[in-house]
């Protein structure tokens, strides 16, 4: 079967997989989209079968790398300080609706090369603060969200330069469904299967109710992760506030958890490179101390990675520590993608920012100074950065002092 048999019979199924397994739609949900234009074939597809599937609605929000480039060339530094009234309530009209968010994301790591940091910065800012009833929903998980992958001209441009471009588009889609368990003849049951993988994996780590993790490598990491007490480990299948599963990332391989904000201690380097509002950040290193990043490096990136940790006062702390194993399927490909839903889940990592309330004991019913007093980190950010290796070292510290292999050779122990 040639690639384009193989696409043609597997897109089907894994717009199912992103509405079954992913977001799990609900009947008479209403279902948002954030679409970039190139992938209005796909998202055709994917309309048909969440329509097919029950829902009441679907809407598409749109955007452009290229547009929005245009914008932060040409527009003045104010029109960046606030947020348009109809943009900021399409994402809270519907929210509180109950509608669904899914997001197709594509990357392109220069997509904001050259462009004046201080318009991107002021951009976040305003937008956080103008959708943060929405912002902080997704993050307690009030409602079900997904965010997964869709090609790009200029992402398969990147990955095989040495290709026609469509013969580029359909290698990069072949990998895309394979990472994201769509390449067999059932990839519903498949999932099912990963799923309770990872559910087995959460539940042990939640009962050992480590008090911190400890990491080393042979790059130079040497940190100590304090974890909250009550805290709860995640992956695959979460529970909505109206009471069902979604799983928020397709692809998936993490098991993960909330930090204790004020509890890091020590260096940590990056293993892939990281790309932030469209800048490349690569080889860099952290050095955190009670809690706080105290010194930050890198070989390429530095002054983004520095505007990164002054976007608020908990963009320099963690917000989530997640279990990868070295040889899993993504990292088995061999292939840095430049967008952190791939990387991530090729790689141990961390997460600079706002931390998930669902990573405590009836966290999602906490206010902001209950998540605070829990342990939480608190940030209009959420970044992940890559920092697994094959020699990585995971130790978890019990409360009585006694030490468990977590991870040896970057492997689960």
């Amino acid at each position: 079967m040639d690639i384009q048999e193989t696409l043609t019979r597997q897109l089907p199924l894994y717009a199912r997989v992103l509405l079954q397994k992913g977001i799990c739609l609900q009947k008479d949900q209403i279902l948002v989209i954030n679409a970039p234009v190139e992938a209005s074939r796909f998202a055709t597809l994917l309309t048909e079968e969440a329509y097919k599937a029950g829902a009441a609605q679907v809407v598409f929000n749109w955007y452009c790398n290229g547009t929005t480039r245009l914008r932060y060339e040409y527009e003045t530094q104010d029109k960046f300080e606030s947020v348009p009234h109809w943009r900021s309530e399409f994402n809270l009209d519907y929210y509180r609706k109950g509608a669904a968010f899914l997001s197709l994301i594509s990357a392109d790591p220069y997509a904001m090369k050259g462009i004046d940091r201080k318009k991107i910065m002021a951009w976040q800012k305003a937008f956080h603060q103008a959708v943060k009833e929405y912002s902080d929903g997704m993050m307690a998980s009030k409602t079900n969200w997904l965010v997964a992958a869709v090609p790009s001209t200029v992402w398969a441009r990147l990955l095989y330069p040495e290709l026609p471009e469509q013969e580029g588009m359909d290698r990069l889609w072949i990998q895309l469904l394979d990472a994201a368990r769509c390449l067999g003849e059932d990839p519903l049951a498949d999932w099912d299967k990963h799923l309770a993988e990872l559910k087995q994996r959460r539940e042990w780590l939640t009962a050992q109710q480590f008090t911190a993790l400890e990491y080393e490598n042979g790059l130079g990491t040497h940190l100590t992760v304090g974890l909250p007490d009550r805290h709860i480990w995640q992956g695959g299948a979460e529970s909505t506030a109206r009471g069902f599963l979604f799983n928020a990332n397709i692809p998936t391989e993490e098991v993960y958890s909330a930090p204790q904000a004020d509890r890091v201690d020590g260096v940590v380097c990056s293993t892939r490179p990281l790309v932030y509002s469209g800048n490349l950040i690569e080889n860099f290193r952290l050095t955190f101390k009670n809690g706080k990043v105290v010194e930050a490096t890198a070989k390429k990136g530095e002054e983004v990675l520095k505007d990164l940790l002054k976007m608020d006062e908990g963009a320099c702390r963690l917000g989530e520590v997640a279990l990868i194993p070295y040889h899993s399927p993504i990292s088995l490909m061999d292939t840095v993608f430049y967008e952190t839903l791939l990387d991530e889940n090729a790689s141990c990592h961390l997460a600079l920012g706002d931390a998930y309330p669902t990573c405590v004991e009836k966290g999602a019913e906490m206010d902001e100074e209950e998540l605070k007093k829990a342990g939480l980190n608190d940030s209009m950010i959420h970044v992940d950065f890559m920092v697994g290796s094959p020699d990585l070292t995971i130790t978890g510290i019990r409360k009585d002092g006694t030490k468990v292999s977590v991870f040896v050779n970057g492997d689960w122990a």
